[in-house]
């Protein structure tokens, strides 16, 4: 990283002495005395900084445009959120407007800052309007940030007005109106307030939400399942003999499950004649269970 771009990536201690923060009247007042460039003064500048890296240079011109970020941030106070946040990510796009800036081009810093200012904003404005992001294609954004100036009333847009917009915007109809319906809802917690008494706090989201099971007919279903499985379990068990019942239970219904030495020596018998007697139950009470 050069010099000029270590001074363009963190903010300089003249920038740094007039951040806007908690006075932003002082802010603006003091951007405001800034003497803007002559046409003279700005190229002198900017070749500077494109050829020999000036870090003055450099300063100066942001500096010299700080007010422009003032007057593009007070065009999204609409979105409710605080203008000192927005200049300040607006100064972030200005520095790396400063630094992209090509003086051979032949048009005004202004004139090419804009595009960045505007870009830092917007990705601002769409991190922290909603807790849901409500925009993330191209056409989502492009929608976001035209639909309501598009709007003339505060009234669902008609099918002729959605139409035409679509059509200015060059976006789907679908989208128009699906970016419409985003706009008009607003954020609720997921939980009631602690505060919340009965009249108000069933209408939180977390009273809404469904189980995994909550048809009564799935629930009846599975219900009736298990009583029957249980059942059928219990009729077979009283089929078996009470040496293949006991070898049963004890090497799969109990937690201390017993081994198949141990019932050997127990019944006098070997471990193979267990586990063929063990086999055989098994076997029955599957040939039961699907009856």
């Amino acid at each position: 990283m050069t010099e000029t771009q270590r001074a363009l990536a963190l903010p300089n201690s003249a920038v740094l002495n007039m951040a806007p923060g908690a006075n932003l009247a002082a802010y603006v007042q003091a951007v405001s005395g800034i003497a803007i460039l002559s046409v003279e003064r700005e190229r002198e500048l900017a070749e500077r900084l494109y050829y020999e890296e000036c870090v003055d240079s450099a300063r100066e011109l942001v500096l010299a445009h700080l007010r422009f970020v003032v007057h593009i941030a007070r065009s999204y106070a609409g979105y409710g959120l605080a203008e000192a946040d927005l200049i300040q990510e607006g100064n972030v796009g200005l520095m790396k407007a400063v630094k992209r800036f090509d003086p051979t081009k032949g048009v005004r810093l202004v004139s090419f800052a804009v595009h960045w200012i505007k870009a830092e904003m917007h990705e601002y404005v769409l991190r922290n309007w909603r807790i849901v992001k409500v925009a993330t294609t191209k056409a989502q954004r492009k929608l976001f940030f035209n639909l309501r100036s598009q709007k003339k009333s505060l009234e669902w847009l008609s099918a002729e007005e959605t139409r035409a917009i679509a059509a200015d915007l060059g976006v789907d109809e679908a989208e128009v109106t699906r970016m419409e319906g985003r706009l008009a809802g607003r954020d609720i917690a997921f939980d009631a307030p602690a505060d919340a008494d009965e009249d108000d706090g069933w209408q939180a989201p977390q009273h809404f939400l469904t189980g995994g099971q909550s048809d009564p007919s799935e629930l009846v279903e599975a219900e009736n399942f298990a009583e029957e499985s249980m059942g059928r379990l219990h009729l077979a068990l009283g089929d078996l003999d009470d040496r293949s019942r006991d070898i049963l239970e004890r090497r799969w219904l109990v937690d201390d499950k017993s081994t198949l030495h141990e019932l050997a020596a127990e019944y006098q018998v070997s471990a193979e004649r267990i586990r063929q007697l063990e086999a055989n139950a098994l076997k029955k009470l599957r040939v039961a269970m699907i009856a």
